[in-house]
């Protein structure tokens, strides 16, 4: 089953543009949100914008709706009235997050609850190596959800640490990216050597009259 956003994947323009950008535009969203040498956690806002953007400058504006209401527990973007959540992951396929949680009670009730409820657009950063950029249809994770079962499509927190989220398993990820009905870029992920100043342009409006 395809999905609305398919030619996205086939366009061979746009497939090259993302193989050639989409690296540089993530390693410049690292570099805006680095402290200290390490990347925080904000950068997963900034990858979010950047994948959105890809999606009006192909699709329009008029047709990308980024105005989700609260009540949306998993969509972060509209394509044409259809709900996309929005996925990224840096290095190995373990570790995507299914929602933040604040307290263990959260994190389990989530678990028990989540169904997925929507596309997704997942990019796997994996610096230096491949990784890529890929289109997972609704059909196809509850393919993998029913196929697996629950306890092996989600990852609770371990009990005793403060829970930052609840997880999709390492086995349903990759289940995922390899299934035959998945779209997907192959993505080199080679970082450029970049002048970079985080407070240059908040200098420089500052500085207009």
């Amino acid at each position: 089953m395809k999905t609305i956003i398919d030619n996205l994947f086939t366009d061979k323009q746009i497939v090259g543009k993302i193989q050639e950008k989409l690296p540089m535009l993530f390693q410049v969203a690292e570099l805006e949100t680095m402290r200290g040498g390490k990347v925080g956690m904000e950068v997963g806002s900034l990858r979010e914008r950047i994948l959105v953007a890809l999606l009006i400058h192909k699709f329009g504006e008029k047709n990308v709706k980024t105005a989700i209401p609260i009540t949306e527990p998993e969509a972060d973007v509209y394509v044409f009235d259809t709900p996309f959540s929005i996925k990224t992951l840096s290095n190995s396929l373990s570790g995507l997050k299914l929602v933040w949680t604040v307290d263990a009670e959260s994190a389990f009730k989530f678990s028990q609850e989540y169904t997925p409820s929507c596309d997704m657009i997942f990019a796997h950063i994996h610096w230096e190596k491949q990784g890529g950029l890929y289109c997972i249809p609704k059909n196809i994770q509850l393919e993998i959800f029913e196929n697996i079962g629950r306890a092996g499509y989600i990852k609770l927190p371990k009990v005793g640490i403060n829970p930052r989220g609840v997880e999709m398993t390492g086995k349903a990820l990759k289940l995922l990216v390899e299934h035959q009905e998945t779209s997907k870029i192959l993505v080199n992920w080679k970082k450029e050597s970049i002048a970079f100043d985080t407070f240059e342009r908040w200098v420089e409006l500052w500085q207009k009259d």
